[in-house]
């Protein structure tokens, strides 16, 4: 199996959240966090 894109990342990540797909509020506060500074690098970085 191959490594995923950051924006394949990405996807899995918004997935998750909107489908509330997560153990708790804590946890869906980490992949929105998560979510957040992947965005940033790419906008920065890439």
């Amino acid at each position: 199996m191959s490594k995923p894109s950051a924006k394949e990342l990405l996807i899995y990540i918004e997935k998750k959240i909107k489908n509330g797909d997560y153990k708790d509020s804590v946890h869906k506060i980490t992949l929105m966090t998560t979510r957040n500074v992947i965005q940033k690098i790419l906008e920065e970085e890439l």
